[in-house]
């Protein structure tokens, strides 16, 4: 198999959601730009419309907005997609909330918002499109489902996000339970992202951008391209033995604490 082939997700189906901006939006631009036929979500339809506007001028892309913040919400998004799609190839589970206050003062409102947009919607889509999932599933070529976690979820972050890293910690760590669940026709691996661009991280970048970039081994903060080549990887026949795996992309700042 030549290397082309290898990392190619041409003709593949893709959802992602979260997908109108930020590292959502990265990703489905990588996998627009390599062939794949890209379902991109997010709960305000003018941002989804805008953001396939753009995407279309590179390949393939359908606006499909939807609310994961509840069950019923993700119910209709896979319901939406099944109605579509008889087979789908790929999912990344990308929408997400974060909410910072201080530990005395922390809201039980935010803890739930995050928790239930960054884990709940994260299960229930992916339990809800395992028929699609496994209708696309060939030997040697299992369906996938790409989980965003965060390094806040594997090391202590600075800031007051207890909900947001208690989150992606138990993203993480659902993501292995799911890869053992789902093999050997669906693979689960979960990619935690450091600092991109990104409106969820815009205030934190502006504070703190010179010295996270001082902190982080590789001098420099995510581009949209180191977003786009992990996820093509795990889409593609390259990444079809990998499940159960958490990768960091964050320029090697996990591993300076």
């Amino acid at each position: 198999m030549g290397i082309a082939e290898l990392f190619s997700v041409a003709g593949k189906v893709a959802l992602v959601t979260g997908g109108s901006r930020g590292i959502g939006l990265m990703i489905a631009r990588g996998l627009v730009d390599a062939g794949a036929r890209v379902y991109v979500s997010a709960r305000k339809q003018a941002e989804v419309d805008a953001a396939v506007a753009e995407l279309a001028k590179h390949g393939t892309a359908v606006a499909l907005p939807g609310d994961l913040s509840s069950h019923a919400g993700a119910r209709a998004l896979a319901d939406a997609i099944a109605a579509r799609e008889p087979a789908l190839h790929v999912l990344v589970n990308n929408a997400g909330a974060n909410w910072g206050a201080p530990l005395a003062d922390y809201p039980e409102s935010g803890w739930d918002k995050v928790m239930a947009l960054n884990v709940k919607a994260v299960f229930d889509l992916t339990r809800f499109l395992v028929p699609q999932l496994s209708a696309a599933s060939k030997p040697g070529d299992p369906a996938r489902v790409i989980n965003v976690g965060s390094i806040d979820g594997i090391q202590v972050p600075l800031l007051e996000t207890y909900a947001y890293s208690a989150s992606k910690a138990a993203v993480h760590h659902l993501t292995r339970v799911l890869a053992r669940k789902l093999a050997p026709k669906i693979t689960v691996n979960a990619i935690a992202p450091g600092p991109f661009e990104s409106k969820m991280m815009a205030e934190t970048l502006r504070n703190f951008g010179d010295a996270i970039k001082g902190s982080c081994p590789l001098g420099r903060i995510g581009e949209p391209d180191d977003m786009a080549g992990v996820a093509i990887y795990l889409a593609s026949k390259a990444g079809a033995y990998v499940t159960g795996a958490i990768i960091p992309v964050d320029g090697g700042i996990a591993t300076t604490k």
